[in-house]
Formats: structure tokens, C-alpha cells, sequence
């Protein structure tokens, strides 16, 4: 996923897997697929469905003992249904901004179609849609619909504007490069000065998040820092400003690195030095 700092706004970009920034950066949201979301439901309606019962028992014990009426029965066991099946369901997806057990336990969240936290309305719609078309159906209604829709909504989701969210997605490691191939003699003469530190956190960001940028903005991003950087690069090579900004981060990195290597080396030569005792200062253990 790229982000970007200062994003005032969110807007659907063309394809549903994606959102664009204010800064026009995509954000890749990942939609939990048919599979996964069918074995979170199956965990989350197994609890809940044994709760239910639970709930139904302990209000049929309670009815028989106060003298309730026989004729009142049926209607306490649809109250209790509701509230195991809906309110509950309902209740614990909008306090874990939307959890649950079965998301939990797979990774994924329930998030507004922005990619926002989702509340107890939306939450609520999607109880009482599922009650249809998850527990009276056996969940085939889902799983057809989810089947047809590309970000794999059930009913519930379409009607409430939700979807899931995948959330485990692999551990980014950040690539590292080389010098160009463009700027390969250029990289043997060339002289960087010291690029202030703001300056350089700015084009490391970039290099880091160009490929999230849309082709008009990372070219005016990086004209942008390549002007800000050339006053500290000699020779200035003529290449695109994209080359430029790599060809500086390696050659700071290169140089940053021996430095660090540099002060390690001091360190380890004077380190007998500084651990050992003054002359004569015996040794107290």
C-alpha cells in the first residue's frame, strides 16, 4: 500500500480494488475473497447460533418458572433469535470497528466502500440482511452474490455500502538499488555534497513511493526535487530527474555507509583503550 502525507480527501479511482489520494496516489485495498469471508461466517454464526440457543433456553427457563403463558412462547424465542442473530452480531462489529471472531482469526475487516471505519448502522443493515440471506438461506445467497460482485460483497454489504477488507497482507521490503546504469561513469567522478537532511528524507520518500504516483505527478514530484537537489550535485549529469534523485540516494547511502564503517573501525581499535583500567587502579571484580 502507498500512502501519502497531508491526504485531505479520498475518491474512487476506476478499478474497485483502488482509492486516489489528494496527492493522486493509489491506495491498493485488498477485498477479502469468497472463501475466506464463507469461513470467517462459518465461525462467527456457529458462536453465535450456540449463543442463541443458549439464549433461547435460559428465556424459555425463565418463562416457565414466572407462570408465562404457553400462548407468549413463540414470541420470546423470536425476540431472542433477534438479539442473538442481529443485535449482537450488530453490536460487536461496530465496538471492533468491524471484527470478529472469524475476521480475526483470517485477517480481515469490515470497512466503509472509502475505506473508512464503519458504525452501528452499517453494521445493523448488515446483521438484518444477513439474517436472510446467511442463516434462512444456509449462506448460498452470499456466496452467489459475492461470486458476481468484484470486491466479493454479499447483499448485506451492497445495501449498507461495506465491504472486507483483507488485512495480513507479506512484510514490504523496501527494494534496495544500485547507481543507474545511465549514470554508471557518471557515479566514478561524481561529487555530492551534503544534501540537507529534510531534503533527502523527501527524496527517499519519492524513490519509495513513485510507483503509487500517476505519470503526470511523478514527473512534476521529481523536476521538483531534482531542482532542489542539483545545486549539491557536481557534475550535473544530463539525465531525466527521476535518474538524477536515484543516482544521488545510492551515492549518500555509499558514502553514509563507509562512514558508519569509518566510526566502527576508530571504535574497535580504541576500544582496549577505553575499557581497560587506569595504571596501578586494581581490579575490584
Amino acid at each position: 500500500m502507498s500512502t501519502a502525507a497531508g491526504t485531505q480527501s479520498l475518491s474512487r479511482h476506476d478499478d474497485e480494488r483502488e482509492l486516489l489520494t489528494g496527492e493522486a496516489v493509489a491506495l491498493e485495498l485488498r477485498a477479502t475473497n469468497v472463501i475466506l469471508r464463507a469461513a470467517g461466517a462459518i465461525i462467527d454464526y456457529l458462536v453465535y447460533v450456540l449463543a442463541t440457543v443458549g439464549l433461547v433456553w435460559a428465556a424459555l427457563v425463565l418463562a416457565a418458572g414466572s407462570g408465562l403463558p404457553d400462548a407468549l412462547y413463540p414470541a420470546l424465542g423470536i425476540a431472542c433469535a433477534f438479539v442473538g442473530l442481529v443485535l449482537v452480531p450488530a453490536v460487536v462489529e461496530s465496538a471492533t470497528q468491524g471484527k470478529s471472531l472469524g475476521r480475526w482469526a483470517l485477517g480481515s475487516r469490515i470497512v466503509r466502500d472509502d475505506g473508512g471505519a464503519i458504525g452501528f448502522r452499517h453494521a445493523f443493515i448488515r446483521s438484518l440482511v444477513g439474517l436472510f440471506e446467511i442463516v434462512f438461506t444456509g449462506g448460498g445467497l452470499a456466496i452467489v452474490v459475492g461470486l458476481v460482485n468484484a470486491r466479493a460483497k454479499r447483499l448485506g454489504d451492497l445495501v449498507a455500502g461495506t465491504y472486507s477488507q483483507y488485512e495480513r497482507v507479506p512484510k514490504h521490503e523496501p527494494a534496495e538499488f544500485g547507481v543507474p546504469v545511465e549514470l554508471s561513469e557518471w557515479a566514478v567522478t561524481a561529487d555530492v555534497a551534503r544534501i540537507p537532511d529534510s531534503l533527502s528524507r523527501r527524496i527517499a520518500q519519492f524513490l519509495r513511493q513513485a510507483d503509487g504516483h500517476t505519470p503526470a505527478t511523478r514527473q512534476r514530484l521529481a523536476a521538483a526535487l531534482a531542482t532542489e537537489a542539483a545545486p549539491f550535485v557536481s557534475p550535473l549529469p544530463s539525465v531525466e530527474p527521476e535518474l538524477l534523485l536515484a543516482g544521488v540516494a545510492v551515492l549518500r547511502r555509499e558514502r553514509e555507509a563507509r562512514a558508519l564503517e569509518l566510526e566502527r573501525a576508530r571504535l574497535d581499535d580504541l576500544a582496549p583503550t577505553l575499557g581497560a583500567l587506569p595504571h596501578g587502579f586494581p581490579d575490584r571484580g
